[in-house]
């Protein structure tokens, strides 16, 4: 009887960081800096990049969480797959994840959930642990704008440079819309993976073809002008319990659309 061998995968290599995702994150530095020091010629051009590349790592980190919490949950084919590399290649719709994302905050400084990494789901066992994967990612863009306008709860607007301060306001205010859109009990978006488990299998048959249009139903819903003021005084209300003022989301998206400012 002949054994064919069995090619293992060297552990660290399922979770060595990407040279990708180094490259989008050190463009992020540099260009913030570029920012801070104002050495940029075209500083809207320099804002840009910044609040680009960031927001790009803030959907890396997104999809990062949900890999990571699902390994540790027991689906053990997510180190296999690369999500744990950072590498937004690898995601199961890069289009979605990424490049759809980004296209519509340089259309309308929103910040769009994207599409996510491949669960096996049938290797997780337990509903709260169900509950927490779709919460990780979420979590992390909440984190993430929390760190961000620290540095206004931290009283730094008056003394740090005000076109980076407002950088620093319109990346934050990308992670809380898309954090509050994201959390909504919605199929298709990570807030109702939160309550999914939870419910009943002929419910969640009946919700699951709905999981495509979900994203596009809410921001349908958001095109009508009373919801619309609604949804971004509750955002404005969120940012004010950092002491992030609009004047400086509005001049950050400003400087973001550098097109916008040329002749």
């Amino acid at each position: 009887m002949s054994v064919t061998p069995i090619r293992r995968t060297q552990r660290g290599d399922d979770s060595r960081i990407s040279p990708i995702f180094l490259a989008i994150a050190a463009v992020m530095i540099v260009s913030g800096w570029a920012v801070w020091r104002e050495f940029a010629s075209n500083k809207g051009f320099a804002v840009f990049l910044f609040v680009v590349s960031g927001w790009v790592v803030s959907l890396c980190l997104h999809e990062y969480a949900h890999a990571r919490t699902a390994l540790h949950s027991g689906d053990i084919s997510i180190g296999g797959k690369g999500y744990l590399t950072l590498n937004p290649m690898k995601y199961t719709h890069a289009l979605l994840s990424i490049v759809l994302p980004v296209i519509f905050v340089i259309m309308g400084g929103i910040g769009l959930p994207g599409g996510a990494v491949f669960v096996e789901r049938g290797r997780i066992r337990g509903r709260w642990r169900h509950s927490l994967i779709s919460a990780a990612g979420p979590l992390v863009n909440l984190v993430f704008a929390v760190v961000l306008m620290l540095p206004f709860a931290l009283h730094k607007a008056d003394t740090w440079p005000t076109d980076f301060m407002a950088a620093l306001a319109f990346l934050a205010s990308l992670q809380v819309t898309a954090a509050a859109i994201n959390l909504l009990p919605v199929p298709g978006l990570d807030g109702y993976g939160i309550w999914e488990p939870w419910l009943s299998y002929n419910v969640r048959r009946q919700m699951e073809p709905f999981a495509q249009f979900g994203l596009l139903a809410v921001f349908g819903v958001l095109w009508i002008p009373s919801v619309n003021v609604k949804f971004w005084d509750a955002m404005d209300t969120v940012m004010g319990w950092f002491n992030v003022p609009t004047m400086y989301v509005d001049y950050g998206y400003t400087l973001f659309r550098f097109w916008k400012n040329q002749g």
